[in-house]
This record gives structure tokens, sequence and C-alpha cells, in this order.
């Protein structure tokens, strides 16, 4: 079985986002249940399209993968924001997963650049 997206500077950075989301995720209190919920989906929606995408047999469904990564990582930015509102982390925590999730922005952008032009 390949196991190419192992090596993708993005799936890492996805995979650290996850860890840093269910760290944040597991100090919700239980009536924001759906909200952390929804944040452990969104972010791990991000590793595991990129996994399934990576196996396709063509860049062009590869890409659309891709951007269904991109897709999640909107929807966890908004729970962010949702998060920032209800006071359910600091602006410290906010801030470092924040920056991550960017970062896996850029690089999904750029890999869909990539892969609709090879």
């Amino acid at each position: 079985m390949n196991q190419k997206f192992k090596e993708f500077k993005v799936y890492g950075d996805s995979k650290s986002l996850v860890v840093l989301v269910f760290r944040l995720t597991r100090k919700f209190p239980r009536e924001f249940y759906y909200l952390s919920d929804q944040m452990n989906r969104c972010c791990l929606s991000i590793v595991l399209n990129i996994a399934e995408g990576a196996a396709k047999k063509s860049n062009k469904d590869f890409n659309r993968y891709v951007q269904n990564s991109l897709g999640s990582a909107s929807e966890l930015s908004a729970a962010l924001d949702i998060t920032r509102d209800f006071e359910l982390a600091s602006e410290k925590e906010l801030w470092e997963i924040e920056d991550l999730l960017n970062q896996v922005i850029k690089q999904l952008g750029g890999f869909s650049k990539f892969l609709s032009k090879i």
C-alpha cells in the first residue's frame, strides 16, 4: 500500500493541528460538546482527506480532496471564532492553533495549485 501522503509536510502539520485541537476541546464544558465534537471532526477531516486523496489515481481527484481539506480548515477557523466568543480558551491557545491552521491553509492552497498544473 502506497502511503506517500505521510511524506507531505501539510500532512504532518495537519496531524499536529489535530493534537492541539483535541487537547483544547477536552477542556470545554459539557454544554459545548457539539462545538468540541465538530472541531474535532473538522480537523480530523483535514488530515483524512489528504490521506484519502493521495490514494486516488489522478491529480484531479487528489485535488478535489485537497479542496475538501480546505473547506474543513475554514470550518475549523469559524469554530475557533466561536470558541473565542464564548471565552472557552486563552488567547495564547487560540493563537497557537490559528497560527498552525493558517500555515496548513497556505500549504493546502499551494498544493492545490501544484496539483492543478500537473
